[in-house]
């Protein structure tokens, strides 16, 4: 039987009611994200709440909405966002983002989205909602994250690295610039699996670099250790 949580430094992530479970996509948005000057942050698409933790454990002056379409998802959040020592700034918000009307615009915005556009669905509804662009178009996240991000702020997400071009080019159909880049690596000499990438809503030269996971099979890079030691148990 699978192991029901993981276990982080600093906090827990019980995950068996979410479809999605805890992965290094997750982990690496919300190590690699720039939060040092982040107020208000919104995380959508939390699933079990990884990211809007691991936020709130970088900035400790950093007030995080976390939201989700799915319920069980957003009852196992609140959960995991109550036991931890951040749990008095950040707000579980169990709703659709294309919904979502807030009277305050967010400096920092992250989401781990939903990409697997032409995979071929599983029986699982609830994991297909985590996994398909069905509920969430890409382009309606970015509408959506262009609209709900303050004139300075700055928007990340983790994708596929082969659907990098194709969403930097509708985000700036929605007036959002790439203006960081990070193209991520399992081993060395093998092509890139995933992008992270931070928009705004300002043009200005992008900062590109790679980052490589493993030299060999749990044999970590000292720069993948640098980013997730504060977070990983074993690192």
């Amino acid at each position: 039987m699978p192991n029901p949580f993981f276990a982080f430094k600093q906090f827990t992530i019980y995950h068996d009611r979410c479809a999605m479970k805890v992965g290094t996509d997750g982990v690496l948005l919300g190590a690699w994200t720039d939060v040092s000057s982040s107020k208000n942050v919104l995380d959508i698409g939390t699933g079990t709440g990884l990211i809007s933790l691991m936020i709130a454990q970088r900035n400790d002056a950093s007030s995080i909405v976390a939201i989700d379409i799915d319920d069980a998802a957003v009852s196992q959040a609140k959960e995991n966002v109550s036991a931890s020592p951040w749990k008095e700034r950040i707000t579980v918000i169990n709703q659709d983002i294309c919904l979502y009307q807030p009277s305050m615009r967010f400096d920092t915005i992250v989401s781990n989205p939903p990409f697997f556009i032409d995979s071929l669905k599983c029986p699982d509804g609830q994991r297909n909602t985590a996994r398909h662009t069905d509920t969430l178009p890409i382009q309606s996240l970015l509408r959506k994250g262009g609209e709900l991000l303050s004139n300075d702020g700055a928007f990340s997400i983790i994708i596929p690295y082969d659907q990098s071009e194709e969403i930097i080019r509708l985000a700036e159909g929605e007036g959002l610039y790439l203006v960081r880049h990070t193209q991520v690596v399992t081993r060395p000499g093998l092509p890139p699996k995933r992008s992270l990438l931070t928009f705004s809503k300002t043009k200005e030269e992008c900062k590109n670099d790679e980052l490589t996971i493993e030299l060999d099979r749990h044999v970590y890079t000292d720069e993948y250790i640098a980013l997730t030691k504060d977070f990983y148990l074993k690192m």
